[in-house]
């Protein structure tokens, strides 16, 4: 078996993410990094000599004009092929040492680490999209019928004036995707909360509990900084199983941790979007329920199927960054065209959100103005009509 850690490690790649992929080791030893011997060179080697003394071509001036901006210009990282063939299935998993899939793990998380930093200016409407992937997931797992246009249905079609309460409730199901929509849209600071987690539990089905949800918090303290990756994701779905929540709830907090540990803004959706073995699909059986003790095997089992997963989610999240970010540059190249009113409030809402229906009210734009805008964009290849109705039309990139 081929070792990823010495690959991981032996690559540009690791060079780039060292802090990453450290958190994701599971031993004590440190690595031997290369480096110049300390004494003084009489010269700079040739190698660095002889680049610099080439003569580059001169570019035109019709080729020089025609680059971007230096803000434009945010090219997204390509992902290593030996990455993606190393990411493991759950058929090919058994046959891996946890250290391997560790390994692969934390430069998988390297690479989406820097896909965040880029800070694209469509990334509101990336990790919403994100959002509405686990929310499916978790609706599938808890034996619902609605998948992702029934789900964005509930949450862009419902207005106050929908219910004779006055409050936009969008269902049990529709509940689902509030709480994911709040991983990705709320402060990463703010996730951990107990007020936060509180209302986490309310969308996720469960009778919200301000005690129960304070000892969540203090439990999940220690998990944010003190234990390694491995753990942390281990820990987060333990904690959800004392207090009697299910994995889509595990899930939730060990994206809410890894966005915390990482420093991200905002925190990606990514366990929720993927079905990991050996964790159940549903809610425990009864409420407190705690796992019995495992076998090393069982825990190792586990601890793989998290990291797998873990890595499979953050290429296919680097993957719609790329999709999206490719569609947001076309958009923003035709805004300078466009002539309606307030159409940069309406590019501004499409980069920020997963889809925008054609009857938002947006300041300074008619709703006959606004159905234009879009037929047009959509006619341009910029933007997409995402329900496939005649009415009540609901538009994205």
């Amino acid at each position: 078996m081929v070792n990823l850690l010495s690959i991981c490690h032996g690559s540009k790649l690791a060079g780039q993410w060292p802090a990453i992929t450290q958190s994701y080791r599971l031993f004590d030893a440190q690595d031997r990094r290369g480096a110049w011997r300390a004494r003084p060179l009489p010269k700079a080697p040739q190698c660095f000599i002889l680049p610099a003394m080439i003569a580059r071509p001169k570019p035109s001036i019709s080729t020089h004009a025609a680059l971007p901006s230096a803000a434009a210009v945010a090219m997204p990282v390509p992902v290593p092929n030996w990455l993606r063939r190393a990411v493991a299935d759950t058929q090919s998993l058994a046959g891996k040492e946890i250290e391997d899939v560790a390994a692969v793990t934390g430069a998988a998380i390297g690479a989406l680490d820097a896909a965040v930093r880029r800070q694209e200016r469509c990334a509101g409407a990336w990790r919403r999209r994100l959002a509405l992937s686990a929310a499916a997931v978790t609706a599938k797992q808890a034996g619902r019928v609605e998948d992702e246009a029934a789900l964005r249905d509930m949450v862009v079609l419902t207005r106050p004036a929908d219910s004779l309460s006055g409050s936009a409730t969008p269902g049990p199901a529709g509940l689902l995707l509030l709480a994911w929509r709040r991983l990705a849209g709320r402060p990463a600071q703010d996730l951990l909360t107990a007020k936060s987690l509180a209302a986490v539990m309310e969308e996720f089905g469960y009778a919200p509990d301000a005690a129960m949800a304070g000892d969540l918090v203090d439990e999940l303290r220690p998990l944010g900084a003190d234990v390694g990756m491995v753990a942390m994701l281990a820990g987060a779905f333990v904690a959800a199983e004392r207090h009697g929540f299910g994995r889509a709830v595990g899930a939730w907090l060990a994206d809410a941790l890894l966005a915390r540990r990482l420093g991200w803004t905002h925190a990606v959706p990514l366990l929720g979007t993927e079905v990991v073995a050996g964790l159940g699909t549903g809610r425990p059986r009864r409420s407190g329920i705690v796992l019995a003790a495992a076998s090393t095997d069982e825990e190792g089992a586990r601890a793989k199927s998290l990291l797998a997963g873990q890595a499979r989610a953050a290429l296919r999240a680097i993957d719609l960054s790329a999709e999206l970010g490719r569609r947001a540059d076309r958009l923003l190249a035709l805004a300078p065209k466009l002539r309606a009113k307030a159409s940069d409030l309406v590019i501004e809402r499409l980069l920020s959100d997963d889809a925008v229906v054609a009857s938002e009210r947006i300041a300074g734009m008619s709703d006959r103005g606004l159905r234009r805008l879009f037929d047009r964009l959509v006619s341009l290849s910029t933007v997409r009509e995402l329900s496939g109705r005649p009415t009540f039309r609901i538009y994205g990139l």
